[in-house]
């Protein structure tokens, strides 16, 4: 093992959410149950299962009600819902006992953040000031997303300093964790790794998390450069499931079980069991009815 990595990463499995929510099929709730089932004998410590969204916007996920009330997960394993507003938060908030983290979000590019949730970054920001108090007072973990942090395919590149502005804000209004994503899969391991040196000194005391997408099946290098940086916080789909609605066609995200299989074969401990990661993503397979791109699945563990 290369004594400058770190030993051990954590990882956000967002398959339940962000895996499904682009997923061309209709996944009956049950299918989801038995799917989160499957992810929870995985090992995970953290799992993102359902968004507070507008069901007509996105119709995959009309049944978070259904999904949080019906998931079973191992004790100790960290809920987490996705909410774009206040209004998500109402809802969201009629199951306070059914979740442990909120996670809210913003694209650093104004035209995808339009074109995505229908508001300005600014309007976006002022509503996450409000919401970050009231998860505070729940007694709930906030945690915060950063889309096209790495560029946007509407605008090309984002500015870095734009991006670490908004984690600034981020932090300001509670959030503990902040993930920066590369929504459409346009980051190369050069980009990555200066991205998160710097983020890691200006955001002291903050988790800071890499989340890739593999459009241009750069995801993994990406992953082990943000690692050869010190990121040791993770999120990734089973199976490379998911995308983003916006634009069309955007691929999936990173694939966990071969994520978890890069990290292993570098002696980087996750936490997961493989196999089981595996299995779940099989599962899928089968739930789906076609075969999906992880290279796990074609190999192995």
């Amino acid at each position: 093992m290369n004594s400058a990595l770190p030993r051990r990463v954590r990882i956000r499995e967002v398959g339940p959410r962000d895996g499904f929510q682009n997923e061309p099929e209709t996944i009956p709730t049950g299918d989801k149950l038995e799917l989160i089932r499957a992810l929870g004998r995985a090992g995970y410590s953290r799992i993102e299962l359902a968004s507070f969204v507008r069901p007509d916007v996105i119709p995959q996920l009309a049944d978070c009600v259904e999904v949080l009330n019906g998931a079973r997960l191992p004790p100790g394993v960290e809920r987490t819902v996705l909410v774009p507003n206040s209004r998500g938060l109402d809802n969201a908030l009629k199951l306070r006992d059914r979740f442990d983290a909120v996670s809210v979000f913003v694209s650093a590019s104004p035209t995808h953040n339009q074109k995505n949730i229908n508001r300005t970054i600014e309007q976006t920001m002022a509503d996450v000031q409000v919401m970050g108090k009231r998860v505070g007072a729940e007694g709930l973990k906030l945690t915060a997303v950063i889309a096209t942090a790495f560029g946007c395919p509407y605008e090309g590149k984002v500015p870095v300093a734009r991006v670490l502005d908004l984690a600034g804000q981020f932090a300001g209004a509670g959030a503990t964790e902040i993930g920066f994503g590369d929504t459409t899969g346009m980051a190369n391991p050069a980009q990555v790794a200066e991205f998160f040196g710097t983020a890691l000194e200006r955001l002291p005391g903050v988790e800071l998390t890499a989340h890739f997408h593999n459009t241009r099946g750069q995801a993994l290098a990406n992953a082990y450069a943000a690692l050869q940086a010190g990121c040791t916080s993770f999120e990734s789909s089973f199976g490379e499931l998911g995308g983003c609605p916006v634009p069309a066609g955007s691929t999936g995200n990173v694939a966990t079980e071969d994520l978890v299989s890069m990290f292993h074969e570098m002696g980087v401990d996750t936490g997961l069991d493989l196999n089981e990661v595996i299995d779940a993503a099989r599962a899928a397979q089968a739930i789906l009815g076609r075969k999906l791109t992880s290279h796990s699945l074609i190999a192995g563990p």
